[in-house]
């Protein structure tokens, strides 16, 4: 099997190495830790900056043009292609609220392409939607929105193939505590989302099964000091954990420093909920059948409401070091161990360590991507 061998600074799930080694076979770590003699490797890299394990992202709409959505394997493989040249090397294909029949063929393309990727791997599916609150929809078509009904769980389940790992849904929906119970039953992750739930209508539903807040303080009732709403919740209640979107822009820089503060170690995960602008000119795209208006690094809808983001996710963790004041590789678990963790895949991805995938990234002093590793096969290289 390929032996190939990386030298550089080591961002671990406990700390950093200054100077460690990393050496891959086949698709696998088979050593982490100080620089050692290797016989003849096929090929042995230094680098520059960091040595980080490569990221993963549970909620991405689309990237470089293409969106889930568009339910075709071009649009996923521009996906995976894009998400890889920023250091992702899993993610969950995301959905959005839409009717049963478009659903339905995105998540069978998810499926179907899932296999002959060459970028970044879809790791299963993220159902945003469509039993969400209209009052909170952000940007999401209200034309599509509906309550839960008995047997929703077995048709997202079957849809996707088995695929479903994730499902954000308003908790206080007529049918959603059987919902809830199902889709937890089955394995799948639901998280409280889009959602004008109250504190205690949130606790009721993390005793039901939800165990996940989808991008915290947005699309959900923000905290008071008499109603803590389900941004409280989140923040209160460790058997939750949150997802942040840590652009700067959809959550305060300050706030995002609060949930560091306040979140369990791996209690808090950095995600993108990039759409399809990300990485493209600035100008109108679609989501979910609704414009939205790419500039400046901001999307937005025609009346300003913002629209998914335009981050990427080793930026979110760039940011989130800096907003948090934190160490990196505290930020880069954020990205990494946590996301796996929640998945349940910590035994295989995550982190830098013997016997886990062989996925990381190289990056430069600054922790900008140069070069991207998945299973031991590189699949990016640094940005034009």
């Amino acid at each position: 099997m390929s032996v190939k061998v990386f030298r550089g600074r080591l961002v671990l799930a406990d700390g950093m190495m200054e100077d460690g080694m990393v050496i891959t076979e086949g698709d696998q770590i088979r050593y982490v830790g100080e620089p050692i003699h290797v016989e003849s490797p096929e090929e042995e890299i230094t680098s520059s900056g960091y040595i980080w394990p490569g990221l993963i992202d549970l909620h991405v709409h689309g990237a470089g043009g293409a969106d889930v959505m568009d339910g075709t394997p071009q649009a996923l493989q521009r996906i995976s292609h894009t998400l890889a040249s920023y250091g992702v090397t899993g993610f969950l294909a995301t959905t959005v609220t839409m009717d049963k029949p478009h659903l339905e063929k995105a998540l069978a393309n998810v499926s179907d392409t899932s296999s002959s990727l060459t970028g970044a791997r879809t790791l299963g599916v993220h159902l945003e939607g469509p039993w969400i609150c209209p009052a909170k929809r952000g940007a999401q078509n209200p034309e599509y929105i509906q309550d839960p009904q008995p047997t929703d769980a077995d048709w997202a389940m079957e849809a996707s193939r088995g695929k479903l790992r994730l499902v954000t849904m308003a908790p206080e929906r007529s049918g959603a505590a059987a919902l809830i119970e199902n889709l937890h039953r089955q394995g799948v992750v639901v998280s409280a989302g889009h959602t004008s739930a109250s504190f205690e209508q949130l606790m009721s539903a993390v005793e039901a099964g939800v165990s996940h807040i989808t991008h915290v303080f947005n699309g959900m009732t923000g905290l008071h000091h008499r109603e803590p709403g389900v941004a409280g919740a989140a923040m209160a209640d460790d058997r939750v954990t949150v997802e942040v979107i840590g652009d700067g822009l959809h959550v305060h820089p300050a706030v995002i420093r609060l949930l560091c503060r306040t979140k369990p170690e791996d209690g808090l995960i950095l995600i993108s909920d990039g759409m399809r602008a990300v990485g493209q000119p600035d100008g109108v795209y679609d989501l979910g059948g609704l414009a939205v208006t790419a500039q400046q690094g901001k999307a937005t809808l025609e009346d300003g409401s913002l629209a998914g983001s335009l981050l990427t996710l080793d930026q979110a963790v760039r940011n989130t070091a800096d907003y948090a004041d934190i160490p990196l590789w505290k930020a880069v678990r954020m990205a990494s161990l946590a996301p796996a963790k929640r998945l349940g895949l910590a035994d295989e991805l995550g982190s830098l360590q013997a016997g886990k995938r062989a996925d990381l990234s190289l990056t430069d002093e600054r922790g900008h991507i140069l070069r991207v590793f998945s299973g031991g096969r590189e699949i990016a290289s640094a940005r034009e």
